[in-house]
């Protein structure tokens, strides 16, 4: 018994020499990302003991309330080398999760924290679509924006979770408290011309105008796996095989372009309803939230064509982000 008590001691001792970083990593993991202390035993090499020691302590000292205190290291490493690599604004990276809806979420929440830190009454917001920017709703501090709006920045599904630009745009309005306008259109039409006659509506033509002088995009992307949304898509997946013969990597607001952030040259390019990432880049503000191994490319090419100012990503993500060429 004393045996044990005193092992039990020991492993108290060691946990208080814990490093911040692993603390901070502790706290976000359990806070945060919901896993259990065993999960993030396993995950940090450490015993579960020591880990719901070290939970403890961190509620003692006051550390963990409703946000953590503590930085962690290695993320902070990253946003500060990923601001200098790409020229951004700002970059925030959370830790990686091994659960791809966790992670999304994860993601979401922190861009969530970013733009309400951002916002202020008499701002024009647009937002693109995917359940990784549905998750930045809860993040979002409620407001009486009477002067500001919201508005798609591309056209939609006919069909979604939740997670369409149409009731994207309509949830973050809501939480604002402000005015929203929508781009009534498919995110793809069957032929140029019908696009083209359908931008000449007065309608689409307000608001294509008005998403070009908005103060703030939140938008994401989508690799080319069946991963994405729009990739499981009719109109994408029969035109999957030649669009990536043309060197496209993924999207972004429904535009295919190849790893340098080029449009390819394929039909749909030009079918489509939406703001054109070049005219993204000439808004004040703009953040890219987007994460997972599997988005690197997509990420990348965004990322060197300069069409973002702001990203959220995860810390694997950031990794091979910054192992490759710029």
């Amino acid at each position: 018994m004393r045996n044990e008590l005193r092992n039990a001691a020991g492993e108290f001792d060691r946990s208080v020499q814990e490093p911040n970083s692993t603390r901070a990593r502790v706290a976000w993991y359990y806070f945060v990302g919901g896993l259990t202390q065993q999960d993030i035993a396993r995950k940090l090499n450490l015993t579960r003991l020591r880990v719901n020691q070290i939970v403890g302590q961190l509620r003692a000292e006051g550390l963990v309330r409703t946000e953590i205190k503590l930085p962690i290291i290695e993320c902070v490493q990253f946003e500060d080398r990923l601001q200098n690599k790409y020229g951004l604004l700002s970059a925030r990276v959370v830790p990686h999760l091994d659960d791809e809806h966790e992670q999304q979420r994860a993601i979401g929440e922190a861009a969530g924290e970013v733009l309400d830190s951002m916002l202020a009454d008499g701002m024009g917001l647009g937002v693109g679509w995917g359940r990784t920017l549905a998750s930045a709703l809860p993040r979002m501090t409620p407001r009486r924006f009477e002067k500001s709006w919201v508005a798609t920045l591309m056209g939609g599904l006919t069909r979604g979770l939740g997670t369409t630009t149409f009731e994207l745009a309509t949830a973050f309005a809501n939480v604002l408290g402000s005015e929203c306008y929508y781009l009534t259109a498919p995110i793809y039409f069957p032929t140029e011309s019908s696009r083209l006659l359908l931008e000449s509506h007065y309608g689409i033509a307000e608001v294509l105008s008005r998403i070009r002088t908005a103060d703030i995009a939140l938008v994401s992307c989508g690799d080319l796996s069946s991963r994405s949304q729009l990739v499981a898509t009719q109109a994408i997946s029969e035109n999957l095989d030649a669009l990536k013969e043309l060197g496209a990597v993924g999207d972004l607001l429904g535009l295919f372009v190849d790893d340098n952030g080029r449009p390819v040259s394929h039909p749909l390019n030009q079918r489509l309803m939406a703001m054109q990432p070049e005219h993204l880049k000439t808004l004040p503000e703009s953040i890219l939230a987007s994460g997972g191994v599997h988005k690197v490319a997509i990420i990348r090419a965004i990322l060197r064509a300069g069409y973002v100012k702001r990203l959220v990503t995860d810390e694997r993500c950031a990794e091979l982000l910054l192992r490759t060429s710029g």
